[in-house]
């Protein structure tokens, strides 16, 4: 056993950990040893960071660190192959542009410079938060990652140059097992972070790890965008992320755990998510999620910061599948697939509700009705009784729900559909099919944020999207994860699968971007 594997193992069998079992939500224990060749350990921590008490006040170089290694003093105990720290997690947030300058750390340009801070420490002022994670990373002999604020001299004669004579970014910086500073990514897509500059250019970051070759690195927000997240995973050898985040929750359809496990799926890669914990903010889900399961954290409750473990397959294995795979076995699969090629007995009782370019009804409709969901005017339709096809449109695409129920709950259902362009709290398009369940009896009610359900389904949810950037979303009662059965495209409808819930649903969804209209 290495010593970063010796280190671990006693260090975090003391320690609140939470350890990847099979079935999904991390649990309290320690982890296996690795299989060698094929797996790796990998770590997120999730920290409740202490915060400045007034962010805005204007402070010391020496009060700024006295903050900020109270935050490292707390990463310096975790430890893995490779462990990543939220965003903000070092010197916390709100800041303006001169109160955040005394957190800062001098960055030099990586091009030109081969640095190893923990055994040159004086080669550049200003660097001691550096410092003290390449030790970090030294000592555990791990690749460690981890979001600090940085800053960089610019001279007039830059013309993206700020006023007061410097850039100062969001960053994320990896260090390799024996310190060195191997790379650096700049938040591009900063949301409300008035503190910080967007580069001039995007950075698209990867690094190279002799257990599990090339991991892409991104922030945050960055995950919704084309650049750089997607773009990144155009390399076909990038099959691993590291992203640090300090996300706010937002049901139904982008708390921090549906984002992260949907991202896994779509791209069938390796997601090792570290988020901030401090749930008055809504702020809380971590995990390590692949494209076949999500080992997470998420807990409104507790005060306490949770390290996440998980073996980590080197190549992922991926769900989203292309045509059909079980039609001829699966009756339920049979009838999706005649509803698909249009075949009017497989209609027969079924609710449902008549739109163009959507297969003609040969029952009742049912209502269709407007209700606000994620701050979009979504079109939705009650799904009612315990079996039925239901469908409603808008614009240009139209969702589908083709369900089994084996008792009916006395809770509202309601499948909706949006199309356009989100514009609150960032401007982005979206085409969006989900199966929600209501905050109440209400039409009304439909789009609230709920977390507990009761609903048991065996569905397929499917769309016509323009778009082949879909995150499958599936969470049911007390924010627990699911994968989908089957996943892909049929027949040009884009389509999720699943059988056998655990719980109660309270979310089913395909969430595309169209990165084109933003």
């Amino acid at each position: 056993m290495s010593r970063a594997g010796r280190q671990l193992a006693l260090l975090l069998c003391s320690c609140c950990v939470a350890v990847a079992v099979p079935g999904g939500l991390a649990e309290e224990g320690c982890p296996a040893e690795p299989h060698q060749a094929s797996h790796y350990v990998a770590a997120v921590y999730e920290h409740p960071s202490f915060l400045s008490p007034d962010p805005l006040a204007l402070t010391s170089r020496e009060q700024a660190l006295e903050l900020m290694h109270r935050n490292l003093d707390v990463y310096e105990q975790q430890g893995a192959q490779i462990i990543v720290f939220p965003e903000d997690g070092i010197h916390g947030f709100n800041f303006t542009r001169t109160s955040i300058y005394p957190f800062l750390d001098f960055m030099p340009s990586l091009r030109s410079v081969r640095w190893n801070p923990c055994l040159e420490p004086h080669r550049f002022n200003d660097t001691e938060v550096l410092q003290r994670l390449s030790c970090m990373a030294m000592k555990g002999e791990m690749f460690l990652v981890a979001n600090l604020g940085t800053k960089q001299p610019c001279h007039s004669s830059d013309p993206g140059c700020p006023s007061d004579g410097r850039y100062q970014f969001n960053t994320n910086v990896v260090f390799s097992s024996n310190g060195t500073l191997v790379d650096r990514y700049r938040k591009h897509n900063l949301y409300f972070e008035a503190a910080f500059d967007t580069p001039l250019e995007v950075d698209h970051t990867v690094f190279d790890t002799p257990f599990a070759g090339k991991f892409g690195v991104f922030t945050c927000f960055d995950i919704l965008f084309f650049d750089p997240a997607v773009r990144l995973l155009q390399d076909s050898k990038v099959k691993h992320v590291v992203y640090p985040t300090a996300w706010m929750n937002q049901l139904p359809l982008l708390a921090a755990i549906q984002i992260q496990s949907g991202f896994a799926i779509a791209f069938g890669i390796n997601l090792l998510a570290a988020n901030i914990h401090h749930p008055s903010l809504g702020m809380t889900g971590s995990g390590i999620h692949t494209p076949l399961k999500s080992f997470w954290h998420h807990s409104m409750d507790s005060p306490e910061g949770r390290l996440i473990i998980a073996e980590v397959a080197r190549n992922p294995p991926g769900l989203v599948s292309a045509g059909n795979a079980t039609g001829k076995t699966d009756p339920f699969h049979r009838k999706f697939l005649q509803l698909l090629a249009g075949d009017p007995y497989s209609e027969k009782d079924a609710q449902d509700v008549h739109c163009d370019a959507a297969p003609k009804s040969t029952t009742n409709a049912s209502p269709t009705f407007n209700s606000e969901m994620m701050y979009d005017n979504f079109t939705l339709v009650p799904v009612w009784g315990r079996d039925g096809h239901v469908h409603v449109c808008a614009h240009g695409l139209c969702c589908h729900l083709l369900y089994q129920r084996p008792t009916v709950s006395p809770e509202l259902y309601a499948l909706g559909v949006f199309d356009g362009l989100h514009t609150v709290h960032g401007t982005y398009y979206v085409q969006v099919c989900a199966l929600v369940k209501c905050g109440g009896l209400g039409f009304d009610t439909c789009g609230q944020e709920i977390t507990e359900a009761m609903g048991m389904f065996e569905f397929h949810l499917w769309g016509n999207f323009s778009t082949s950037s879909i995150f499958p979303m599936l969470l049911t009662s007390g924010m627990m994860l699911e994968t989908p059965d089957q996943l892909g495209w049929e027949s040009d409808q884009y389509f999720l699968k699943k059988r056998g819930l655990s719980s109660g649903l309270v979310t089913a969804a395909l969430y595309g971007r169209l990165y084109e209209r933003d």
